[in-house]
């Protein structure tokens, strides 16, 4: 919701200004304790506020009037640290700032006696969420989860006499309901219970209500008005003593649930079982860590084959209507509530090209609408239920475009800079991003895109019409504001989103219109005419955020000192055509994240290491240098929040610059060899304690000086990009040493004795493996059996001399693929690979995956 998102956003700033080492403003004491109270109450208010208009297309006049508040208070402080900055002074000379930011807080003070009027009772309210009737007996085909059914069916059947819960989860409409009723109504479960029960939980759930459920499916017997809870929950528990029973349990939320019921469910050791089914995937591992079904989504054959049986019945589809028939449902992206929902839709509907073809242009809001918004309630159940503190993060999904691929930790940072990330004692705000974004991942909405090398989540994505309903719910709450063909006429929207088609409209007179904007958002696809000059109007002073770069897109190429007069920046992702970079970066006194895409040669002023709340400092593209930190004095910075540092080339890592940076995770830094040589640049590395990932590349050699370079023990990623001359034994025995190491990237340099030994003891958690363009290599060598352990990927590439791969590789248990790129022309390391996989099958009945690649438009992929 946005109003907590703004309470969440004021203490930040609250809180900045109180930690920061240069405050620009300093709010008297009483002012900020009556702020203080009134933002603290009215947080702790809408932690468990339920609000009556969740069903309704309106907003609540009371998030509304909270929030407008809240924003007015940001405007008057923010708009006055932008006055003093311009000033050069924390001294506020004009009382007008205070009397409009007391006028505020009076205000707050009325919102908040209104709020304490309001009777909050958590524990017993319920959400106000419509009852979910169907109104088309459709909803019960399935197909495609034959799999999943049979697998199911074989765990309630099967011998084991344990009494066993099986829980099956999967995000809203992907069909668990479904497969619950297959199974309830399946004729070898009727034979093999001896009773049958189904009640539905929901998060409202009502624990004598359940109870009474089962008991009158389970006996018949519905005289139960004259007995208590705990008399009801004892007389079904004696009932079902004995009895072979199934119970299923229909829509789940909390294992607080099963924990309050589950005394009354005997374990007879006569086979019995309980179904759950759950869009919670963290409540499933709770409820049985051994067993879980997890429900996936439709490929495209079940889809179709789904589609035409709704629509068709036992009739094949019209060949006039397959090709748009196929393209419907590969819109609804594999989820059977879409499929199940248009194709009721269409079954009633007139078989016509031209409406078949609207239906198709318009699918996710026709979707949403069909069947009384059957649909829509459905998703919307998941956002209703969310707590309210991960609300404006999972609505900040909608800002990205449709099937877009999100890059994880953009997301999470600019979840920090937005400041929704409500504090957490003894917690960085990443790692709060973290735990937001695997909840959310957890309740399955958000799903998982892509993985990166070692397991963790790189990129994710949200469904079509999940998107649709956060979109709607955005709306309502006035979150964020997409630019569609024309300009705004309301100018005070604090979130706006420049979608691609609105580039034309990434212009000053437009961005001038936002006066009150605190994010720009634009994904604006202009690489190829990334020169085109975007001057930002002084309108924009209170901007936080403007993210106008991707990964593989710039938005237009902006003047740094231009940029460097949003003040209240927090994240700056931008494009620059002149490489000047003035010193002005030292008033943006909150920047937490620059990231910054340039093609020339940048050198960065001495001002930058005076950045406190600098967390993440990159340069794509550009050749940039970091000067050396001024030396002595009393007014050293110890910039103790970075924690990514990329695209630096040639820092002098001494005793001075680790001290400024103690806490950086992420480094990724190049090198001239023989300044490296001289210079010993990298001497005090194995001081950052915290660094996790380091990426280094050297060139124009670099001779021995891997030799006294000693890395940190808490490397868990590193890549190693060598100059050609450099040897590599000494450097993969320190590397082999590293504990925690989980990926390790290794190209260029030779083997001067041809020969890589891996002894006992090494490379003891390495997950994945890449060795590139290694000259020399004639023989790897095992000389013991605990090669590995951990290994799951083995990348060779340009191996043109290594001989084999000892075939101690294939005894790794957790090995799952081996890749083999431009190393065709080596056939007795193609031979070796082959082996390898040909005795892993045959030894323990694995599959393990080979990969060839014999140039970049040929990949080979050999499963055996």
């Amino acid at each position: 919701m946005a109003a907590y998102g703004a309470l969440v956003s004021l203490t930040h700033i609250i809180d900045t200004l109180h930690k920061h080492p240069s405050p620009p403003i300093s709010i008297p004491k009483p002012q900020l304790h009556s702020l203080t109270q009134n933002v603290t109450f009215l947080q702790e208010f809408l932690d468990t506020y339920i609000s009556p208009f969740a069903n309704s297309h309106e907003a609540d006049p009371l998030e509304r009037s909270i929030a407008n508040a809240v924003y007015a208070a940001e405007d008057i402080i923010e708009a006055q640290i932008v006055v003093q900055i311009d000033k050069r002074s924390t001294s506020v000379e004009d009382d007008s700032f205070y009397t409009n930011l007391q006028k505020v807080i009076e205000e707050m003070d009325l919102i908040t006696k209104e709020v304490q009027k309001i009777a909050v009772e958590p524990q017993q309210q319920k959400k106000p969420v419509a009852p979910l009737t169907r109104s088309y007996s459709t909803e019960n085909v399935m197909v495609g989860s034959e799999q999943v059914f049979l697998e199911v069916l074989d765990e309630l059947t099967r011998d084991q006499l344990n009494r066993q819960i099986i829980p099956i989860t999967g995000m809203g409409g992907i069909g668990k309901t479904t497969l619950a009723k297959s199974l309830f109504e399946n004729g070898l479960v009727k034979e093999s219970f001896d009773i049958r029960a189904w009640t539905t939980i929901s998060q409202t759930y009502n624990f004598r209500e359940t109870l009474r459920q089962v008991y009158i499916q389970a006996s018949g017997d519905e005289n139960l008005t004259h007995l208590d809870d705990n008399q009801l929950g004892e007389k079904l528990y004696k009932f079902l003593y004995g009895r072979r029973y199934l119970v299923i349990m229909d829509d789940m939320w909390s294992v607080d649930v099963w924990e309050k019921i589950k005394i009354f469910f005997p374990d007879c050791e006569n086979g019995s079982r309980i179904i759950i089914t759950t869009r919670m995937s963290n409540l499933s591992a709770q409820l049985n860590e051994s067993h879980r079904v997890d429900m996936e989504f439709l490929d495209e054959a079940s889809s179709w084959d789904l589609f035409s049986k709704i629509v068709f019945g036992k009739e094949s589809c019209p060949i006039e209507f397959e090709n748009i028939g196929k393209n419907i449902v590969a819109n609804c992206k594999g989820l059977p509530l879409s499929i199940v929902t248009i194709g009721g839709l269409l079954a009633k509907s007139e078989h016509t090209r031209a409406y078949w073809e609207r239906v198709d242009q318009n699918l996710n809001s026709i979707v949403n609408s069909s069947n009384d918004d059957l649909c829509l309630r459905i998703l919307r159940m998941s956002y209703i239920y969310l707590p309210n503190y991960l609300k404006p993060s999972f609505l900040y999904l909608s800002i990205f475009e449709e099937d877009c691929s999100i890059r994880v930790s953009t997301l999470e940072r600019l979840w920090v800079s937005e400041g929704f990330l409500k504090p957490r004692s003894g917690k960085c705000l990443e790692t709060i991003a973290q735990e937001y974004f695997k909840e959310l991942v957890d309740r399955n909405l958000i799903l998982v895109d892509e993985l990166g090398s070692i397991g963790n989540v790189t990129y994710c994505k949200i469904h079509d019409l999940l998107r649709d309903m956060c979109l709607k719910e955005a709306e309502k709450e006035g979150f964020h504001y997409v630019i569609r063909d024309d300009p705004p006429s309301n100018n005070s929207e604090r979130r706006v989103v420049f979608p691609p088609k609105a580039s034309k409209l990434l212009k000053s007179e437009v961005l001038g219109s936002f006066s009150h904007a605190r994010s720009i958002i634009s994904d604006c696809h202009i690489k190829d005419d990334c020169d085109v000059e975007v001057r930002l109007p002084h309108t924009l002073r209170l901007l936080r955020i403007l993210k106008a770069l991707n990964e593989d897109t710039v938005s237009g190429a902006y003047f740094l000192e231009n940029v460097f007069e949003l003040v209240n920046s927090r994240y700056l992702a931008i494009g620059v055509l002149k490489p000047k970079f003035p010193s002005s970066i030292e008033l943006l006194w909150n920047l937490h994240t620059l990231i910054i895409y340039c093609e020339d040669y940048l050198i960065v002023p001495t001002e930058i290491w005076k950045m406190h709340p600098l967390r993440h400092l990159e340069f794509k593209e550009a050749e940039v240098i970091l000067p050396v930190p001024p030396r002595g004095g009393n007014n050293v910075v110890i910039m103790e929040n970075l924690q990514t540092l990329k695209g630096v080339k040639n820092l002098i890592l001494d005793e001075e610059v680790v001290k400024r940076i103690p806490n950086v995770k992420v480094l990724h830094i190049s090198y001239h060899g023989k300044q490296m040589e001289e210079e010993k640049c990298l001497r005090y590395l194995q001081c950052l304690s915290k660094l996790e990932n380091l990426r280094c590349s050297t060139e124009d050699g670099s001779g021995e000086w891997w030799q006294w370079i000693r890395f940190p023990h808490s490397l868990k990623k590193l890549t190693v990009n060598a100059s050609d001359d450099e040897e590599l034994e000494g450097l993969l025995e320190k590397v082999g040493s590293l504990p925690l190491l989980e990926k390790f990237v290794l190209r260029n340099g030779f083997f001067k004795t041809g020969m890589w030994e891996t002894i006992e003891g090494q490379f003891p958690s390495l997950k994945f493996l890449t060795l590139a363009n290694c000259d020399g290599l004639e023989d790897w060598i095992v000389t013991h059996n605990s090669l590995f352990p951990l290994l799951q990927q083995l990348h060779l590439s340009s191996l043109y001399e290594l001989k084999e791969i000892p075939s101690q590789v294939g005894d790794i248990a957790m090995l799952k693929s081996i890749y083999l790129r431009f190393c065709s022309m080596n056939k007795s390391l193609m031979v070796s690979a082959k082996k390898i996989v040909e005795e892993r099958e045959d030894s323990y009945g694995d599959q393990l995956d080979l990969h060839v690649v014999d140039d970049v438009r040929n990949i080979e992929e050999t499963q055996i």
